[in-house]
C-alpha cells in the first residue's frame, strides 16, 4: 500500500493546476520543500508540503523550508509519463483532450516519454468506435507536438481502472501520471484509492 503521503500530493498537484495547466518554471506559484518527485515508484513517497529527509537532520529541514520549490521545478526530473483514457467518448472528453494536451507538453518541456494505456472494464460491441478514439487520441498529442508514445490497450478485463493504472504504472516505472478531475466526478476512478494502487504522483486537472 502507498505512503499517505501520495494523497496530499494529489491535492497539491491538484491545486497547482489551478494556477497553469500547463506549468512552466516561472510560475508564480510555489510548492514548498520538494527537492524532486521519486525516481523510483516503489520508494518512500514524498508530500509535497514537507520532504521526508533521511536522518532528520534540523538543519536541512530548515534549508529546505527556506528554499521553495517552483511547479517547473517540481516536473523536471519527469521522464516517464501516464496518460490514462477512461471515457468510453470515441472522439475524447473534454477533460481527457485536456490531459493529453498537459502531457503532451509536460513531455516536450521536460523531455520526457508518454505511455498511454486505454482502459475500459467493459467489452465493446464495436471495435471502430475503439480506432477512432485511438486516431483521435494520436491526433491530440500531435496537435501538442508529440508524435511519438506507447499505446497500452486493458480492455474487457473487468478490473477497476484505478487498479489497472496502478500495475501500469508499477510495471513501467511511470514516474507521473496526468488525468483530469472528471475521471472522478464521472465516477471512472475512485478518488480514496489512489494513494492505495499508484505508486507515484498524480496530477489531477481541474475542469
Amino acid at each position: 500500500m502507498a505512503s499517505a503521503h501520495s494523497l496530499a500530493a494529489v491535492s497539491v498537484l491538484a491545486a497547482a493546476s489551478k494556477q497553469a495547466t500547463l506549468p512552466s518554471s516561472s510560475s508564480s506559484s510555489t510548492l514548498h520543500s520538494l527537492s524532486s518527485l521519486p525516481s523510483k515508484p516503489r520508494q518512500q513517497h514524498l508530500s509535497l508540503r514537507s520532504v521526508a529527509l533521511k536522518g532528520g537532520a534540523k538543519a536541512q529541514a530548515k534549508e529546505a523550508q527556506g528554499n521553495p520549490i517552483t511547479v517547473g521545478d517540481a516536473f523536471s526530473n519527469v521522464k516517464h509519463i501516464l496518460l490514462p483514457v477512461i471515457d468510453r467518448n470515441p472522439y475524447l472528453s473534454e477533460g481527457t483532450r485536456q490531459a493529453a494536451a498537459t502531457t503532451a507538453s509536460l513531455a516536450n518541456k521536460y523531455g520526457a516519454d508518454i505511455t498511454v494505456v486505454v482502459i475500459d472494464e467493459e467489452k465493446r460491441e464495436s471495435s471502430s468506435e475503439h480506432e477512432t478514439q485511438v486516431s483521435n487520441i494520436r491526433w491530440h498529442l500531435s496537435q501538442g507536438g508529440f508524435e511519438e508514445f506507447k499505446l497500452l490497450k486493458r480492455l474487457g478485463e473487468g478490473k477497476k481502472a484505478t487498479a489497472i493504472i496502478g500495475e501500469v504504472a508499477d510495471e513501467l516505472s511511470m514516474e507521473l501520471v496526468v488525468m483530469s478531475m472528471e475521471a472522478i466526478h464521472s465516477k471512472y476512478i475512485d478518488a480514496n484509492l489512489l494513494a492505495e494502487f499508484i505508486p507515484c504522483p498524480v496530477l489531477l486537472l481541474p475542469l
